[in-house]
């Protein structure tokens, strides 16, 4: 081959919804063509920019395997892969070393700090060998490890998965209450029959206002090329739910957290695409990390629309070409709002905890709008349009999958 015009070498973009969508509008942002690998009838096929990859059959972006022979058979001489699911993040980081590394590229780590990052138990054993702020983790194996909890001493507490996107492509929840150590016991013992690995937490008190993300990117020289930080005001379900609005701020503002974070992804040599998840601890101030997304994230075009394209610094770093550096001084005081989640939010507020509705207006009116534009309308009138008709179990997760009653409910313990 040639010598290659690399704006034309394509991404494809391996998710679903709206984080698939995020990544493929900050390619159209930077002028990257672009193909999606995702199932059909999927949000982001509704864009106008949607394409799916070439070839008689669609590829699907499932990993695996068939994964490997479908990116054989593509009619393409090379691409760079972007992951928005920790899944295709995790067997991304073997493709380098498979027959196709070289043909398709990615921006990526090792699969050893993938897994370190992803594995919520190992996560939280890095933590406490670097001495990072966190909150008091405990993994369980069995009913020895519950009995050994100082249960009594900790805040309020809540059971969560070692795997987070298994547990909600499976339950569709985040977390579960645990209210005494004989619930633990309980709530471990279903859930654990389901297959889970889990672990339980303090939950750091606070409001959802108290939420910080830091994202960015780390390039294979070492170089931090992109850092963005945002605040969430509203989340919905409550405790845990996802943000439904959002301000970007200044990195000063949660600088603790910012050096921190930095310190801990070049003591990992991670490389590529990155979100970390703050709360700002309402009993001595401290930014406690609660996890690190190693992919694309919700909100990847916001920070996009802000000043920080990490699909771009992702697309020339799998290139070997010199990524370009984002301004620190990215646009802040931005909002972003996904409607209809934080109408909820507002509405599932008491009156007292509730902003006046004059400034909720005000931030909705000047907001980005979280999958809606103007220029792009159809995969936000859809989601408004699925929303508004669906009717579906109260407690069911995605697919139907039953929750157990112990588990279905977000509500917080008793003060």
């Amino acid at each position: 081959m040639g010598k290659r015009d690399e704006r034309q070498v394509p991404a494809i973009v391996m998710g679903c919804g709206p984080t698939a969508l995020g990544i493929l509008r900050c390619l159209k942002l930077a002028g990257i063509p672009a193909y999606v690998a995702c199932r059909a009838g999927d949000q982001v096929t509704r864009s106008r920019w949607f394409r799916p990859t070439p070839g008689p059959i669609a590829w699907d972006g499932v990993p695996g395997p068939q994964a490997l022979e479908h990116l054989r058979d593509l009619p393409l001489d090379e691409a760079v892969l972007i992951a928005g699911a920790d899944d295709a993040a995790l067997w991304l980081a073997d493709l380098p070393q498979s027959e196709l590394g070289q043909r398709f590229r990615t921006s990526t780590c090792s699969r050893q700090t993938q897994e370190l990052l992803q594995d919520k138990s190992r996560f939280a054993a890095l933590l406490a060998e670097t001495g990072m702020p966190h909150p008091p983790t405990y993994l369980i194996d069995g009913a020895a490890d519950i009995a050994a909890m100082p249960f009594e001493r900790l805040d309020r507490v809540f059971i969560k998965p070692v795997n987070s996107q298994k547990f909600s492509d499976v339950l569709g929840i985040k977390g579960v209450w645990v209210h005494s150590r004989e619930e633990l016991l309980e709530t471990w013992q279903r859930l654990h029959g389901l297959g889970f690995r889990l672990m339980a937490q303090e939950y750091v008190p606070g409001t959802a206002a108290d939420h910080y993300f830091v994202d960015g990117f780390r390039d294979a020289h070492g170089r931090f090329t992109g850092l963005f930080a945002r605040r969430r005001f509203r989340i919905h379900p409550a405790d845990f739910g996802n943000s439904s609005y959002c301000e970007s701020i200044p990195l000063a503002e949660v600088e603790p957290a910012a050096s921190n974070l930095t310190a801990l992804l070049a003591k990992v040599d991670y490389r590529g695409i990155f979100s970390a998840e703050f709360k700002r601890d309402a009993r001595d101030g401290q930014f406690r990390i609660l996890e690190v997304n190693t992919r694309a994230w919700t909100y990847v075009e916001f920070a996009a629309r802000c000043g920080v394209n990490v699909c771009e610094m992702a697309w020339q770093d799998a290139l070997g070409l010199p990524v370009d550096v984002a301004s620190p001084d990215y646009v802040v005081g931005a909002g972003c709002v996904n409607l209809q989640r934080d109408i909820n939010a507002v509405r599932g507020q008491s009156r007292q905890a509730r902003e006046p509705w004059s400034k909720i207006l005000r931030q909705w009116a000047r907001a980005y709008y979280h999958t809606f534009r103007f220029d792009d309308p159809l995969p936000g009138l859809s989601s408004a349009w699925r929303i508004a008709t669906h009717r579906s179990g109260r407690h069911h997760g995605p697919g139907g999958a039953p929750v157990p009653p112990a588990a279905a409910s977000n509500k917080p313990p008793a003060s």
